[in-house]
């Protein structure tokens, strides 16, 4: 059985900060999508709703809340929460219904109301909650953290202030031509360096904005598409929500552990039983040697975009375009590096020669990423996946990718929380 589904529909509503509610954005993302599909509300099956934590109670419940906001119709609901990852794993929740004959048809939505400035957590004392420990003990606001990558870039691999300025000059060249985006207007790497500092080496404009937002996808199966007459839809070939590995040699606020697996157990719990070792077999004379198992890489973001590469079967050579979470203009480059688009360290130099902006051999962020659009939490790895979509319909307007047939988006959250969903067409 294929493991593919097809996008039969893709609708957002345009990020800004608009000062309603998050389900006014949902809705109207929902019903652009039910058009762009051609299908009536009562076509729908299931509803999987990307919740939001500032929106109280009906976030929380974000797959009722939009179903009621349409007009309830008996449809199922499933409502997800995975921090910026949202998105993609109530896509893949979406995918498995379909997969697995529990709906036809899967509307998926993802919209908030975020508030102004950096985002902080909720109130009150919780210790077992990593972003509120990393308030708590160290007062690392995000951009805290962005700026210790950047610095590390910088370090490491001899990144500069300008490089990360390029980022942004890049992406906003993209976003000028999504109406979609919040910010429409170019951007000079002189206007970046005149920006406020906010996290050395990191100025105002190399981190994105808190926006309203929503994004929403018709899901369905293939041999559905048919019978509505979409023989050739895009396909979603390959979701990844993959976690960590212990050991961790990058440090990763929130998650500020590093290792756990090795360590004894809690006081007063009982030891693990003991493996018994396995016994050596002698090797018989001329016998070939074994073939060597590859493993997965150990760093978060690189595993999340491997194994989504192993389940599409297809490798980075092979991509047309990627959308990625770019929080910081450096967090842009270590994307590069992550989804194998270049070794390790080889990301400023990718950018440097045009390869990934519009018009280059691999466009990252045709729709000007979060540059351009600002987070809106649960709607973000949603809307990364309409561009990917419009993309490979050729439906993305002066920014289209020519020839585009496939693509990747990926992102990271809290807790341990990543995704990476490959379209193809």
């Amino acid at each position: 059985m294929t493991g593919d589904i097809a996008v039969l529909g893709a609708g957002m509503h345009a990020w800004g900060k608009w000062g309603r509610r998050f389900v006014e954005y949902g809705t109207v993302a929902a019903r652009a999508a039910l058009a762009d599909a051609g299908l009536a509300w009562g076509d729908v099956a299931s509803v999987v709703g990307a919740g939001t934590v500032r929106g109280g109670y009906p976030g929380y419940v974000a797959g009722a809340t939009f179903a009621r906001a349409l007009g309830w119709q008996g449809a199922r609901v499933t409502s997800v929460y995975a921090a910026c990852a949202s998105g993609a794993q109530a896509i893949a929740s979406a995918r498995a219904q379909i997969l697995a004959g529990l709906a036809e048809v899967v509307l998926v939505v993802g919209a908030d109301a975020a508030p102004k400035g950096f985002f902080a957590p909720a109130g009150g004392d919780r210790p077992d909650d990593p972003d509120w420990l990393r308030f708590r003990l160290l007062g690392a606001t995000n951009p805290a953290y962005f700026g210790l990558y950047a610095r590390r870039r910088m370090a490491v691999y001899g990144d500069t202030a300008e490089d990360f300025a390029q980022v942004k000059v890049k992406n906003a060249a993209a976003g000028a031509l999504n109406p979609y985006a919040r910010y429409r207007t170019p951007v000079t790497a002189a206007e970046v360096a005149a920006s406020p500092v906010v996290a050395d080496p990191l100025r105002l404009l190399d981190i994105c904005a808190t926006s309203d937002g929503a994004a929403a996808l018709v899901l369905c199966g293939l041999e559905y598409a048919r019978r509505r007459g979409v023989p050739d839809p895009v396909r979603i070939r390959a979701v990844s929500t993959g976690t960590p590995r212990y050991p961790r040699t990058e440090l990763d606020l929130p998650d500020i552990a590093t290792d756990s697996a090795g360590t004894p157990g809690p006081s007063g719990a009982p030891d693990a039983p003991a493996v018994p070792e396995t016994p050596e077999v002698p090797e018989s004379p001329g016998a070939p040697e074994p073939p060597a198992v590859p493993h997965p890489p150990t760093a978060f973001r690189p595993s999340l975009a491997a194994a989504a590469y192993e389940e599409a079967g297809l490798g980075p050579d092979e991509l047309s375009l990627a959308e990625v979470y770019d929080l910081s203009t450096a967090l842009e480059l270590q994307w590069y590096e992550d989804l194998g688009l270049c070794a390790e360290g080889g990301g400023a130099k990718l950018l440097r020669d045009g390869t990934t902006a519009l018009g280059g051999r691999l466009p990252v962020n045709p729709s000007g990423g979060l540059a351009s659009f600002g987070e809106a939490v649960p709607a973000q790895a949603i809307a990364q996946v309409c561009e990917l979509t419009w993309q490979l319909r050729g439906q993305a307007g002066a920014r289209q990718v020519p020839g585009a047939r496939a693509g990747i988006s990926a992102n990271q959250g809290l807790f341990g929380h990543g995704s990476a969903v490959v379209a193809v067409r």
